[in-house]
């Protein structure tokens, strides 16, 4: 067995076994509850709206903030169409998807871009909420972990490489 082998074995046995976490039914509804609130970055898109509604001197940031985590789920949706890795098919979904790609998982990417860029304006209540997010699609075995980890980490890079834009309000 070569070294991707090995890893996409983890990535099956990691998934698995957190899956298996949904057969409690508290965890699968909270579950089900935050999948359906990160579909195409709602939850996120929400909140930066709130943030920009309530904090009047931030009010561009706040709405910066918002446009870089809806640009994160845009860039992560091309990232799937050109990827075109299948959904798990060992394990039962408890949640219908939208799509049929799972790489990477867009709600981990619009739930990182929102933990780093709200979380700089002082939302410190989003980055356990989006860890929380990345955790559901597991536990409701739509994604892979890699494909978790990989939206994580483009959500992240898309909020840092625009914090200064969304500070200051300058381009580039």
């Amino acid at each position: 067995m070569d070294h991707l082998d090995d890893l996409d074995d983890m990535d099956h046995r990691i998934l698995t076994a957190l899956r298996a976490r949904g057969a409690d039914p508290r965890v699968a509804g909270a579950a089900r509850a935050l999948s359906r609130a990160g579909e195409h970055g709602a939850l996120w898109l929400a909140a930066g709206l709130v943030g920009a509604a309530v904090d009047g001197p931030r009010r561009g940031a706040w709405l910066r903030a918002t446009a870089l985590t809806a640009g994160a789920h845009l860039a992560s949706m091309g990232v799937k169409r050109i990827v075109r890795r299948p959904r798990p098919a060992h394990v039962e979904p408890l949640v219908r998807t939208l799509g049929r790609h799972s790489f990477p998982s867009s709600h981990a990417t619009s739930a990182a871009a929102a933990a780093v860029a709200f979380g700089a304006l002082g939302a410190h209540a989003v980055p356990p909420l989006a860890a929380a997010m990345c955790l559901s699609r597991l536990v409701v075995g739509v994604h892979y972990p890699s494909d978790v980890a990989a939206g994580a980490a483009l959500g992240a890079l898309t909020a840092r490489l625009g914090a200064r834009w969304m500070r200051e309000g300058r381009r580039g």
